[in-house]
């Protein structure tokens, strides 16, 4: 079962454990570690502390480590741990002044409608879909677009890991709304539209993190060029609406230089125009082929 785990009494300003943090003369100290069922540390949970009129007081992520810390006032107080994939745990503390109160291990288990999607063969919706970039310009302000031709296919195996995934995207449909940049963005200083018709995805592991967070490795051809590209990637479910669908949303970045997309323009104080980095997110619903 999930719950919290208390490691021992709470210690004070001369107690034999050190707090985290130096205790709050006006207040007190929590703080405890999340972990999944198999007590692996549970990074990036959402820990939220809240008051007896449930007005949250303090919030924090937990560290690489699944550990967070809070100083608040004195009082009694409920703490309330959620992650992507986990069923939430929230469990009441007293935080004395001047005082240390340690919540010990927090444990979650998986949410059960959560689980990785049954096996076969899941064609992308790409009516439904979206592949979106954003770049930085002039150091200033962010430009959108997205790409508005794709296909592809996730084959889903069983161990979860060994599944696949493949995308084709049309370079040419690249759009930002301006059609003057994008008409730039398809020419030989970028895209190169002509010689480079696709862009394309082919992975090569999964690895799962915690709950339905995964990592997706692949390989990404761009520009002529192959590299490799990590997927930051969220399951977000299974949905019955005119077939199984199940949805997915993933990030990453790209460095320019890597595909050679190296035109640059540099404005006086060596600003650039367009900005090395290339953030992309894919939000994908794919429909179950069988």
């Amino acid at each position: 079962m999930f719950g919290f785990k208390r490691r021992g009494a709470a210690s004070g300003r001369g107690g034999g454990r050190s707090a985290l943090v130096p205790i709050p003369l006006t207040g007190g100290l929590l703080s405890g570690q999340v972990r999944d069922e198999e007590g692996r540390p549970v990074p990036g949970a959402e820990v939220s502390v809240l008051d007896r009129s449930n007005r949250r007081v303090a919030h924090s992520d937990s560290d690489p480590f699944g550990c967070f810390t809070a100083a608040v006032a004195p009082g009694d107080y409920r703490v309330r741990a959620e992650y992507g994939g986990f069923q939430s745990v929230a469990a009441s503390v007293v935080v004395d002044w001047g005082r240390h109160a340690e919540l010990g291990d927090i444990t979650m288990v998986p949410d059960p409608s959560l689980e990785p999607p049954a096996p076969g063969v899941y064609e992308i919706d790409s009516d439904h879909s979206a592949v979106r970039f954003v770049a930085r310009h002039i150091a200033l302000s962010k430009v959108y677009g997205r790409f508005n031709d794709f296909r592809g296919t996730i084959h889903i195996e069983d161990p979860f890991e060994d599944s696949i995934v493949e995308v084709v995207i049309d370079a040419a449909s690249v759009d930002t709304n301006v059609e003057a940049r994008d008409a730039h963005l398809r020419s030989a200083d970028f895209l190169d539209v002509e010689r480079f018709p696709q862009l394309r995805f082919t992975s090569t592991r999964f690895t799962r993190r915690a709950g339905n967070n995964w990592l997706v490795d692949g390989e990404l051809t761009l520009h002529g060029l192959t590299s490799d590209v990590q997927l930051d990637t969220t399951f977000l479910g299974v949905q019955e609406w005119n077939g199984m669908r199940a949805g997915v949303l993933a990030t990453t970045e790209l460095h320019r230089e890597h595909f050679t997309l190296n035109w640059q323009q540099v404005l006086s104080r060596g600003v650039p125009v367009v900005g090395s980095t290339i953030a992309i997110e894919l939000d994908v619903q794919a429909v179950y082929k069988g």
